[in-house]
């Protein structure tokens, strides 16, 4: 089975997820190794996870059938999970045609095949050229469009082939004899016009497993040139490591509560509260130690809740409004002032006011500066109802949202829009909008087909009490 490393604060959830499927854990952190009573390995993975920066899900490189299998486990335990794989590879190398100069950026644009990248303009060593071989670089990995260097590596087990007759060891070794040997056999065997980096996994191998590997990467990396002078472009000379970025919304954080609680004493939201942002992560942390020790489990939610609840808006307090497509992309819908909070039923209302001219997207009405937007959402629930009004009061219509259960946080409001939505006129006409892309969504593999059903059967309902 395929070997992974897991970091971050959803390691031990997944790494339960995945071992219960039989995927080898290498490289585990102190935490996980106790957690699980694993052995240590240094083995190199076929699949890394780890955090993404809002702490919203996880990211996840690797090779194409683990990345697959690992997205079909999520599917299988999450509902509402959003998997989106990126069109190109990391370390992907293609044979581009070169499309136009952005002055603005000093970038070129790259055709690619699956997508068009940017390339820094010097790094091209002829401003006419009309092709050239480019490689996906992992600073911007996700990117609609990726970085590309002309910079080629080719990245094996344990080394990777560099431009340039330099030999370096990965930071990770940090044992000196370890490193002194690594470098003088990287001279040794380094192939003519290429470095070599070693590795964290070359550490322990024997010196002609090394070698062995640096005859093939050599290999590759000479067939990786002589398919580029065949074939036209745009065309792939070399899969790098596929990249997928996975998001876990309500559902799936709670799901994910349900799993690492087998492992470990956690508190209820625990994966939600550590997306709430330092301080209230760090006073989560703090309760679940006095959960380890014994404390009962409703007197730490207790008292856990007292010390973060200042934290949270109140009325008369400002939010902003973190509206995610499908695709990834975050639109901040700007702030909005909250009018009431209705803790026990779980209902926030809060106003926007619109400064510029513009249209109602679905009702086809125009904005005009002064209007007022009133949203009403239930924490939990699966649509959000804004009302639209001018500076006098005039009604202009109702939006109905359907999105994934809407989470609160210190500062904001967050979901993910799942395509559908229902516009009401004033006069009552109601019209249903956009159901065929969360169905596409679902046969692109971006969500589950669980979760479309879910949608449809709410979206009945609310068309009822309409």
């Amino acid at each position: 089975m395929a070997r992974v490393r897991v970091r971050g604060v959803y390691s031990t959830a997944i790494t339960k997820l995945l071992l219960d499927q039989d995927f080898d854990i290498v490289q585990p952190s102190v935490t996980i190794k106790e957690r699980f009573g694993l052995e240590e390995s240094n083995e190199s993975p076929d699949l890394d996870v780890f955090d993404r920066r809002d702490h919203q899900g996880v990211e996840a490189l690797g090779m194409a059938e683990p990345i697959d299998s690992f997205a079909s486990v999520l599917k299988s335990r999450l509902d509402d999970v959003i998997v989106r794989k990126w069109a190109v590879t990391a370390d992907g190398i293609y044979k581009g045609i070169v499309k136009s100069t952005d002055p603005v950026t000093g970038s070129v644009l790259v055709d690619i095949g699956p997508t068009t990248g940017r390339i820094d303009e010097r790094e091209l060593s002829k401003p006419d050229l009309k092709q050239v071989v480019v490689q996906v670089d992992r600073r911007r990995m996700g990117a609609k469009e990726p970085l590309l260097t002309t910079e080629i590596k080719i990245p094996g087990k344990y080394a990777i082939l560099m431009p340039g007759r330099v030999v370096r060891v990965s930071r990770k070794i940090r044992d000196m004899q370890t490193r002194s040997r690594l470098i003088q056999l990287g001279e040794e065997l380094a192939p003519r016009n290429w470095g070599i980096l070693w590795r964290t996994a070359s550490a322990d191998q024997p010196p002609e497993t090394l070698k062995n590997e640096i005859t093939e990467l050599a290999k590759s990396g000479e067939a990786v040139m002589g398919k580029a002078e065949e074939v036209d472009a745009p065309s792939t000379l070399w899969e790098g490591s596929h990249f997928m970025d996975l998001e876990f919304p309500a559902l799936s954080k709670r799901k994910l509560d349900e799993v690492r609680g087998s492992i470990v004493p956690t508190l209820e939201d625990h994966h939600y509260y550590k997306a709430c942002g330092e301080r209230v992560s760090l006073a989560l942390d703090m309760a679940e130690k006095l959960l380890k020790k014994g404390y009962p489990n409703e007197e730490v939610q207790r008292l856990f809740k007292q010390t973060v609840e200042a934290e949270y808006p109140t009325v008369g307090s400002f939010i902003a409004m973190e509206h995610v497509k499908l695709d990834g992309k975050v639109f901040h819908l700007g702030k909005a002032l909250v009018e009431a909070f209705d803790e026990d039923k779980s209902l926030i209302q809060f106003t926007r006011v619109f400064e510029r001219e513009g249209t109602y997207n679905g009702l086809k009405t125009r904005k005009e500066p002064g209007d007022r937007a009133v949203t009403e959402a239930k924490l939990g629930e699966w649509h959000l109802e804004t009302q639209y009004f001018s500076r006098d009061g005039r009604n202009k219509g109702m939006y109905i949202n359907f999105n994934t259960p809407i989470e609160l946080y210190p500062y904001w409001i967050r979901y993910v829009d799942l395509e559908v939505d229902v516009v009401v006129w004033p006069d009552g006409k109601k019209e249903v909008l956009d159901e065929d892309k969360l169905k596409k969504a679902a046969e692109e593999g971006l969500v589950t087909e669980k979760l479309v059903k879910t949608v449809e059967n709410k979206l009945q309902e609310l068309l009822e009490k309409l």
